[in-house]
């Protein structure tokens, strides 16, 4: 098969070899354009101010992907290992081990490890968390707040219009500098400041 252009034929070889290059050319040209957005870009990223964060819910919700980048984060140092942990345990639950129905996170992210009597390890399992902010409400109500919401920049996309900032209630979401991009509660943040 020979195609003619300009007065020229060209072979089937040519046809696809031009056109390949062509296409070559588009997508670098493209990834050229979205690594030049991200740059200008670059100097912010979104993030959760976590003295701010009300748990409302959205942003388990309203991220653009599925599941949420927003992950719920654990301040070890600030953790009291208990045996009664109201960010683990329903406030319901008759019994304190890890059945399902005792259990406050509804996909079971929060893993519970003994440690030794009567202290518990508790981590979060980032690729189950839905972000959906249960656990750290009830750990701010009824424990000392050592777990947190905030943005994964592995995961997160960094839109300009960011649907779950467009949608928060508290106005949690905010843009921070990308050299610092995860921000911690309260006195955590006041003591890593006073360090610098």
């Amino acid at each position: 098969m020979s195609t003619e252009k300009g007065g020229q034929k060209l072979s089937r070889r040519e046809f696809f070899s031009k056109s390949l290059r062509w296409l070559t050319v588009a997508v670098l040209g493209g990834g050229a354009g979205v690594a030049a957005t991200r740059s200008v870009r670059g100097d912010t990223v979104w993030q959760i101010d976590p003295d701010i964060c009300v748990q409302c819910g959205n942003c388990s919700t309203e991220c653009v992907l599925t599941p949420s980048a927003v992950k719920c984060v654990h301040a070890y140092e600030v953790c009291g290992y208990c045996d009664l942990c109201s960010a683990y345990l329903r406030p319901d639950a008759r019994v304190r081990d890890t059945a399902a129905e005792h259990r406050l996170c509804p996909v079971g992210a929060i893993k519970r490890t003994y440690i030794e009597d009567p202290y518990y390890e508790y981590t979060i399992d980032e690729s189950l968390c839905i972000a959906c902010g249960e656990c750290v409400k009830a750990c701010a109500a009824f424990g000392n707040g050592s777990l947190f919401l905030q943005v994964r920049h592995d995961r997160c996309l960094n839109c300009n219009q960011c649907s779950i900032a467009r949608n928060c209630p508290s106005g949690a979401f905010k843009r921070v500098p990308a050299e610092t991009p995860y921000l911690l509660k309260g006195k955590w943040r006041q003591e890593e400041e006073q360090a610098k």
